[in-house]
């Protein structure tokens, strides 16, 4: 399930540029069959430009996932996942494959005319993201060094995609061939069959084959013919559209409604930027029936609620074909097909469309809701790993940030010494090529509250919750995405440091946990015993359950799930740890209750950590309790 999130994740990067797509193709749709005139110059530019994305849909998946799926990715596996994809399509090609049979090019298996699909486009972004992290520091000998290292992902992804193209010329024939004659066999079961294909449509969408089923059903592969018939008005009143028909509430309402649902349930941090994705792929549903943007969002990062949607498009499909209404499209089942095919001699009481509709966005939203409740399913915006980013969020309303990351870089001896950089919970994790070139003065002037020496070339900087913000922006400018903070930028952040005034040092607190109040000094680890971080005490927990100590807002949720930042509405900046070194546990036994910028009173609970978990992991369970913001404050627990 891990692996079918984490990839998830990597088509919201092609999937989050489709919307717009959707729409000009549309517009452009729109503007040629409402005119009439298929040489129209306006409707022929949005067309072309639109057509230019989602006609390469597989191309852009097998870049996204790519980059994606890789580690720590750069161009390189971007490349590797473009020279697959070149070599597995070109090979697989009507005119090559006519060669290696040595038969005449219409001759050729018809499978081979569709071989470029969204599953063949994944199979070649996980061979270029394979290639890359396993090749990235390949060393070879002296008279081959010049391809070594990154220079050798590309070649090793053409030759993955050689082996590939083999298994497919025998293995894609029998795929293709098997979908055609099964959708011929459901073609004899009425409207059973009719709701079979639209539930079969959906799920084939993720692959790409579902072009495969529709041939049968929308062309004249079988006799139907159902949309050549709708569209020249040649075929049999009352029977003809009904391979169409129930798209139409699905596309236009019923996924638009599980767009809502996915928006409201998301987390209230990322929800602004959930919106941008949700929000266009709904219009682009609604107008022009194009479902990938909005399908591709959560199809792999929740798997099951996309069969739900195949299930709730076969239904629609089925009651469609049951009652006396028809409908057919020459794009896809959205509203500007609806209105243009309104008239169409085919058509059959168009009007109960639209309140079929209504009831499909009323189900989608509710069940789509309680589903992701539910089953806590990692949707956009609820899954803080995703691929769903605010390319703003540092470069103006964190440009602290940045400013930090600009000095942390310098005193680290730059950015080309630092060979890994990590964060956990406070802390920024690092390898450095040299040691010597790091400058403890210089990284504590510039915000750190501490510098940790672990030994061989280990650096730990401890910052504060906020050093994700910090790593993200250090990588930015590492890798060229944005400018480091100039001179200036770093004097007004010093000047403008702020500190919460507080007439006395002394914090009384409801206590988090139960179990017993030890010094921090008694915990095993030196970043927190010698209050580098900040002064707190320590709890041995007896149980796992940690609530608020005070009335607040959740500053920070940890995505691992064993640390939570409070700010306290006299202003302190709270910290709860759970354990010690938790934070490689990656979340297993940590489940988080709250949400970054939820109003919690003294009480509410924040998280539930699995202590014999913990202790069976191998790391301490004592949880330390530190003010962030005040190096002279005193805990009182009562």
């Amino acid at each position: 399930m891990k692996f079918f999130q984490r990839l998830g994740r990597s088509l919201m990067l092609p999937v989050a540029v489709l919307p717009v797509a959707a729409i000009l193709s549309g517009i452009g749709y729109w503007i040629l069959t409402a005119t009439g005139n298929e040489t129209n110059i306006v409707g022929g530019f949005f067309q072309i430009a639109g057509g230019a994305l989602l006609d390469h849909l597989p191309l852009l998946f097998a870049i996204g996932v790519a980059i994606g799926m890789a580690k720590k990715p750069d161009g390189t596996s971007a490349l590797a996942g473009l020279v697959s994809w070149l070599v597995v399509t070109n090979l697989l090609s009507p005119s090559s494959v006519a060669i290696f049979k040595g038969v005449a090019e219409e001759d050729v298996n018809l499978a081979f005319t569709n071989v470029e699909n969204v599953f063949v486009g994944i199979l070649c972004g996980l061979i270029g993201a394979y290639s890359y992290d396993h090749f990235k520091d390949a060393e070879l000998p002296d008279f081959l060094a010049f391809f070594s290292g990154r220079r050798s992902v590309a070649i090793v992804a053409a030759g993955a995609s050689l082996v590939l193209s083999v298994v497919l010329f025998f293995v894609w024939p029998l795929v293709f061939t098997g979908l055609v004659g099964f959708g011929e066999f459901i073609l004899t079961l009425g409207p059973l069959g009719v709701g079979i294909y639209g539930f079969l449509n959906r799920l084939l969408i993720p692959l790409g084959l579902h072009h495969a089923l529709n041939s049968v059903f929308w062309f004249d592969v079988a006799g139907i013919n159902d949309l050549g018939n709708f569209l020249n008005a040649t075929g049999t009143y009352g029977v003809t559209g009904q391979y169409m028909t129930g798209f139409f509430p699905v596309m236009m309402m019923g996924l638009p409604g599980a767009a809502l649902a996915m928006y409201v349930t998301a987390k209230s941090s990322r929800r602004k930027v959930a919106a941008g994705v949700l929000f266009s792929s709904a219009i682009a549903s609604f107008f022009v029936g194009v479902t990938e943007p909005l399908e591709f969002s959560f199809m792999f990062l929740a798997p099951g609620l996309y069969v739900v949607h195949a299930l709730f498009t076969g239904i629609s499909m089925a009651v469609s074909a049951m009652l006396p209404v028809r409908m057919g499209f020459g794009f896809s089942g959205g509203f500007i097909d609806l209105v243009l095919g309104w008239v169409n001699p085919m058509a059959q009481n168009p009007w109960a469309i639209p309140l079929m509709g209504i009831f499909w966005f009323a189900v989608y939203f509710v069940v789509f809701r309680a589903i992701i409740l539910k089953f806590d399913l990692k949707t956009p915006g609820r899954d803080e790993g995703d691929m769903l980013t605010d390319e703003t969020a540092v470069l103006s309303g964190e440009r602290k940030h940045v400013a930090a990351a600009t000095a942390f870089l310098t005193a680290l001896g730059g950015k080309d010494n630092i060979t890994d950089l990590e964060n956990c919970t406070t802390r920024l994790r690092m390898e450095v090529a040299d040691t010597t070139l790091v400058d403890d003065g210089a990284l504590k002037q510039a915000g750190a509250a501490g510098v940790v020496h672990p030994g061989g070339q280990s650096v730990q900087v401890i910052y504060g919750t906020s050093v994700q913000f910090v790593k993200d922006a250090m990588e930015s400018i590492m890798t060229g995405r944005i400018e480091p903070a100039d001179a200036a930028a770093l004097e007004a952040d010093a000047d403008g440091t702020d500190t919460a005034v507080r007439t006395t040092h002394l914090v009384r607190l409801r206590q988090p946990m139960a179990g017993a109040v030890v010094p921090l000094s008694e915990v095993p680890d030196a970043t927190f015993a010698q209050e580098i971080m900040g002064p707190g005490v320590a709890i041995e927990p007896s149980d796992g359950e940690v609530v608020a100590p005070a009335t607040g807002t959740v500053g920070h949720v940890f995505p691992t799930g064993h640390a939570i930042a409070l700010v306290l509405e006299d202003g302190v900046e709270l910290l709860i740890h759970v354990g010690v070194d938790t934070v490689k546990m990656q979340g297993e036994g940590f489940t988080t209750l709250v949400e970054p910028g939820q109003k919690v009173t003294a009480g509410t609970p924040l998280l539930r950590a699995d202590l014999s978990a913990i202790r069976v992991a191998g790391y301490p369970a004592i949880t330390p309790i530190l003010v962030m913001n005040d190096k002279d404050a005193q805990i009182e627990l009562v």
